[in-house]
Protein backbone atom coordinates (compact mmCIF):
# COMPACT_ATOMS: atom_id res chain seq x y z
CA UNK A 1 0.00 0.00 0.00
CA UNK A 2 3.02 2.22 -0.26
CA UNK A 3 1.18 3.78 -3.16
CA UNK A 4 -1.39 5.58 -0.89
CA UNK A 5 0.55 8.68 -0.19
CA UNK A 6 1.02 9.25 -3.72
CA UNK A 7 -1.90 8.92 -4.56
CA UNK A 8 -3.76 11.02 -1.89
CA UNK A 9 -1.28 13.90 -3.26
CA UNK A 10 -2.60 13.76 -6.35
CA UNK A 11 -6.53 13.92 -5.63
CA UNK A 12 -5.67 16.56 -2.54
CA UNK A 13 -4.31 18.83 -5.64
CA UNK A 14 -7.10 17.70 -8.14
CA UNK A 15 -9.52 18.64 -5.31
CA UNK A 16 -8.67 22.13 -4.65
CA UNK A 17 -8.16 22.62 -8.74
CA UNK A 18 -12.32 21.32 -8.67
CA UNK A 19 -12.95 24.17 -6.35
CA UNK A 20 -12.26 26.75 -9.53
CA UNK A 21 -15.29 26.81 -11.82
CA UNK A 22 -13.19 27.35 -14.66
CA UNK A 23 -10.44 24.56 -14.09
CA UNK A 24 -14.12 22.63 -14.48
CA UNK A 25 -15.20 24.46 -17.42
CA UNK A 26 -12.32 24.83 -19.00
CA UNK A 27 -11.86 20.48 -18.67
CA UNK A 28 -15.38 19.77 -19.97
CA UNK A 29 -15.54 22.35 -22.62
CA UNK A 30 -15.11 20.44 -25.70
CA UNK A 31 -16.55 17.45 -24.80
CA UNK A 32 -19.51 19.03 -24.38
CA UNK A 33 -19.67 21.21 -27.30
CA UNK A 34 -19.21 18.21 -29.08
CA UNK A 35 -21.94 16.75 -27.40
CA UNK A 36 -24.32 19.53 -28.02
CA UNK A 37 -23.80 20.25 -31.62
CA UNK A 38 -23.04 17.21 -33.35
CA UNK A 39 -25.14 15.18 -30.51
CA UNK A 40 -27.86 17.27 -30.13
CA UNK A 41 -28.21 19.03 -33.57
CA UNK A 42 -27.80 16.29 -35.36
CA UNK A 43 -28.79 12.97 -33.05
CA UNK A 44 -32.43 13.34 -33.60
CA UNK A 45 -32.25 13.38 -37.80
CA UNK A 46 -29.37 11.28 -38.41
CA UNK A 47 -29.70 7.54 -37.47
CA UNK A 48 -26.02 5.06 -37.54
CA UNK A 49 -25.69 1.48 -36.66
CA UNK A 50 -29.67 1.23 -36.48
CA UNK A 51 -29.32 3.96 -33.48
CA UNK A 52 -29.72 7.59 -33.07
CA UNK A 53 -26.47 9.60 -33.77
CA UNK A 54 -26.70 10.70 -29.94
CA UNK A 55 -26.23 7.00 -29.02
CA UNK A 56 -23.51 6.26 -31.20
CA UNK A 57 -21.89 9.29 -30.60
CA UNK A 58 -21.65 9.23 -26.76
CA UNK A 59 -19.45 6.05 -26.15
CA UNK A 60 -16.64 7.79 -28.40
CA UNK A 61 -16.68 10.95 -26.39
CA UNK A 62 -16.89 9.15 -23.21
CA UNK A 63 -13.67 6.97 -24.49
CA UNK A 64 -11.72 10.47 -25.69
CA UNK A 65 -12.87 12.69 -22.33
CA UNK A 66 -11.46 9.58 -20.45
CA UNK A 67 -8.10 9.19 -22.23
CA UNK A 68 -7.55 12.92 -22.61
CA UNK A 69 -8.07 13.72 -18.83
CA UNK A 70 -6.57 10.64 -17.43
CA UNK A 71 -3.46 11.03 -19.74
CA UNK A 72 -3.02 14.86 -19.47
CA UNK A 73 -3.31 15.06 -15.71
CA UNK A 74 -0.62 12.78 -15.51
CA UNK A 75 1.60 13.39 -18.21
CA UNK A 76 1.71 17.30 -17.62
CA UNK A 77 1.58 16.76 -13.60
CA UNK A 78 5.11 14.41 -14.01
CA UNK A 79 6.68 16.87 -16.37
CA UNK A 80 6.04 20.21 -14.00
CA UNK A 81 6.89 18.23 -10.92
CA UNK A 82 10.00 16.66 -12.39
CA UNK A 83 11.64 19.67 -14.34
CA UNK A 84 10.24 22.61 -11.98
CA UNK A 85 9.53 22.02 -8.81
CA UNK A 86 11.73 19.07 -8.68
CA UNK A 87 9.07 16.78 -6.10
CA UNK A 88 9.38 13.81 -8.24
CA UNK A 89 12.81 13.53 -7.32
CA UNK A 90 11.80 13.10 -3.59
CA UNK A 91 9.68 10.02 -4.52
CA UNK A 92 13.31 8.45 -6.21
CA UNK A 93 15.04 9.12 -2.91
CA UNK A 94 12.17 8.36 -0.70
CA UNK A 95 11.76 4.43 0.29
CA UNK A 96 9.31 3.81 -1.99
CA UNK A 97 9.09 1.24 -4.80
CA UNK A 98 9.23 2.15 -8.64
CA UNK A 99 5.90 -0.02 -8.98
CA UNK A 100 4.46 1.68 -6.07
CA UNK A 101 5.20 5.29 -7.64
CA UNK A 102 3.07 4.03 -10.77
CA UNK A 103 0.05 2.97 -8.85
CA UNK A 104 -0.11 5.86 -7.36
CA UNK A 105 0.31 8.13 -10.69
CA UNK A 106 -1.97 5.81 -12.15
CA UNK A 107 -4.66 5.74 -10.27
CA UNK A 108 -4.60 9.59 -9.36
CA UNK A 109 -5.27 10.00 -13.83
CA UNK A 110 -7.71 7.12 -13.74
CA UNK A 111 -9.81 9.17 -10.82
CA UNK A 112 -9.64 12.60 -12.87
CA UNK A 113 -10.66 10.14 -16.21
CA UNK A 114 -13.39 8.60 -14.72
CA UNK A 115 -14.75 11.89 -13.47
CA UNK A 116 -14.59 13.84 -16.59
CA UNK A 117 -16.23 11.07 -18.24
CA UNK A 118 -19.18 10.48 -15.21
CA UNK A 119 -20.47 14.30 -15.87
CA UNK A 120 -20.48 13.62 -19.83
CA UNK A 121 -22.44 10.69 -19.38
CA UNK A 122 -24.76 12.59 -17.13
CA UNK A 123 -25.12 14.79 -19.68
CA UNK A 124 -25.62 13.02 -22.34
CA UNK A 125 -28.57 11.04 -20.74
CA UNK A 126 -29.97 14.69 -19.80
CA UNK A 127 -30.49 15.35 -23.78
CA UNK A 128 -32.00 11.87 -24.54
CA UNK A 129 -29.59 9.39 -24.61
CA UNK A 130 -30.63 5.53 -24.12
CA UNK A 131 -27.13 3.98 -23.97
CA UNK A 132 -27.19 0.87 -21.91
CA UNK A 133 -24.25 0.38 -19.25
CA UNK A 134 -23.29 -3.03 -19.24
CA UNK A 135 -20.16 -5.21 -18.38
CA UNK A 136 -18.09 -5.00 -21.16
CA UNK A 137 -19.14 -1.11 -20.82
CA UNK A 138 -17.72 -0.75 -17.77
CA UNK A 139 -14.66 -2.62 -18.28
CA UNK A 140 -13.36 -1.23 -21.10
CA UNK A 141 -14.27 2.35 -19.90
CA UNK A 142 -11.51 1.26 -16.79
CA UNK A 143 -9.11 0.17 -18.70
CA UNK A 144 -9.44 2.86 -21.04
CA UNK A 145 -8.29 5.02 -17.96
CA UNK A 146 -5.72 2.62 -16.78
CA UNK A 147 -3.94 2.48 -20.58
CA UNK A 148 -3.83 6.20 -20.76
CA UNK A 149 -2.71 7.25 -17.26
CA UNK A 150 -0.19 4.45 -17.88
CA UNK A 151 0.97 6.20 -21.00
CA UNK A 152 0.89 9.54 -19.13
CA UNK A 153 3.57 8.51 -16.75
CA UNK A 154 5.79 7.65 -19.91
CA UNK A 155 5.36 10.67 -21.57
CA UNK A 156 5.88 12.46 -18.38
CA UNK A 157 9.33 10.91 -17.50
CA UNK A 158 10.58 11.25 -21.09
CA UNK A 159 9.50 14.68 -21.80
CA UNK A 160 12.06 17.48 -21.83
CA UNK A 161 10.23 20.20 -21.45
CA UNK A 162 6.55 21.36 -21.96
CA UNK A 163 7.13 21.27 -25.73
CA UNK A 164 7.62 17.80 -25.62
CA UNK A 165 4.59 16.73 -23.71
CA UNK A 166 2.36 19.11 -25.98
CA UNK A 167 3.99 17.09 -29.45
CA UNK A 168 2.79 14.12 -28.00
CA UNK A 169 -1.11 15.25 -27.78
CA UNK A 170 -0.86 16.94 -30.65
CA UNK A 171 0.49 14.32 -32.64
CA UNK A 172 -0.73 11.15 -31.05
CA UNK A 173 -3.41 11.21 -28.70
CA UNK A 174 -5.45 14.19 -30.92
CA UNK A 175 -5.58 12.34 -34.45
CA UNK A 176 -6.22 9.47 -32.34
CA UNK A 177 -9.31 11.36 -30.83
CA UNK A 178 -10.63 11.86 -33.98
CA UNK A 179 -10.00 8.95 -36.42
CA UNK A 180 -10.87 5.53 -34.09
CA UNK A 181 -14.18 5.88 -34.79
CA UNK A 182 -15.30 8.42 -32.25
CA UNK A 183 -17.39 10.60 -34.61
CA UNK A 184 -18.08 7.99 -37.37
CA UNK A 185 -17.50 4.23 -38.17
CA UNK A 186 -14.22 3.20 -39.08
CA UNK A 187 -15.55 1.54 -41.99
CA UNK A 188 -16.25 4.83 -43.80
CA UNK A 189 -12.41 5.54 -44.11
CA UNK A 190 -10.59 4.04 -46.78
CA UNK A 191 -9.09 0.49 -46.76
CA UNK A 192 -5.17 0.99 -45.88
CA UNK A 193 -6.61 4.20 -43.26
CA UNK A 194 -8.85 1.47 -42.05
CA UNK A 195 -6.03 -0.82 -41.05
CA UNK A 196 -3.40 1.87 -39.78
CA UNK A 197 -6.99 2.95 -37.36
CA UNK A 198 -7.01 -0.40 -36.12
CA UNK A 199 -3.76 -0.45 -34.68
CA UNK A 200 -4.60 2.74 -32.44
CA UNK A 201 -6.06 1.46 -28.93
CA UNK A 202 -8.80 3.68 -28.90
CA UNK A 203 -10.34 2.19 -32.05
CA UNK A 204 -10.76 -0.71 -29.73
CA UNK A 205 -12.18 0.86 -26.99
CA UNK A 206 -14.66 2.80 -28.80
CA UNK A 207 -15.78 -0.99 -30.84
CA UNK A 208 -16.31 -2.39 -26.81
CA UNK A 209 -18.14 0.49 -25.29
CA UNK A 210 -20.73 0.19 -28.26
CA UNK A 211 -20.96 -4.13 -27.67
CA UNK A 212 -23.93 -5.05 -26.02
CA UNK A 213 -22.51 -8.56 -25.49
CA UNK A 214 -18.94 -10.15 -25.10
CA UNK A 215 -18.16 -12.12 -28.88
CA UNK A 216 -15.16 -13.02 -30.65
CA UNK A 217 -14.17 -9.73 -31.54
CA UNK A 218 -15.16 -7.79 -28.18
CA UNK A 219 -12.88 -10.41 -26.35
CA UNK A 220 -9.97 -9.36 -29.49
CA UNK A 221 -10.38 -6.06 -28.81
CA UNK A 222 -10.43 -6.50 -25.02
CA UNK A 223 -7.15 -8.27 -25.73
CA UNK A 224 -5.53 -5.23 -27.46
CA UNK A 225 -6.14 -2.79 -25.52
CA UNK A 226 -5.48 -4.91 -22.26
CA UNK A 227 -1.85 -5.51 -24.10
CA UNK A 228 -1.37 -1.83 -24.53
CA UNK A 229 -2.61 -1.24 -20.90
CA UNK A 230 0.14 -3.96 -19.74
CA UNK A 231 2.80 -2.61 -22.08
CA UNK A 232 2.58 1.16 -21.06
CA UNK A 233 2.15 -0.07 -17.25
CA UNK A 234 5.49 -2.15 -16.89
CA UNK A 235 7.58 0.24 -19.74
CA UNK A 236 6.65 2.92 -16.68
CA UNK A 237 7.43 1.05 -13.90
CA UNK A 238 10.99 -0.13 -15.83
CA UNK A 239 11.65 3.93 -16.78
CA UNK A 240 10.74 4.60 -12.96
CA UNK A 241 13.33 2.31 -12.25
CA UNK A 242 16.01 3.75 -14.33
CA UNK A 243 15.21 7.43 -13.57
CA UNK A 244 18.35 8.85 -12.84
CA UNK A 245 17.99 13.01 -13.43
Amino acid sequence: MNWLPIFFREILLFKRRLLRLGFVLSTMLTPLLYLLVFGVGLGKRVTIAGGSYLDYLLPGLLAVTAMINSYTWVANGMTVARLFFRTFQIYIQAPVSALAIMWGEVFSGMARGLFASLILLGCGYVLGSQLPLNAIFLAAWLLNCFMSASFGVIVGLISRSHDDAASFTNFFIMPMAFFSGTFFPVEEMPFLVQKIILVLPLTHVNYLLRQPFWSAESLTSFAVVLGYSLFCFFLGVWLIRRYDE
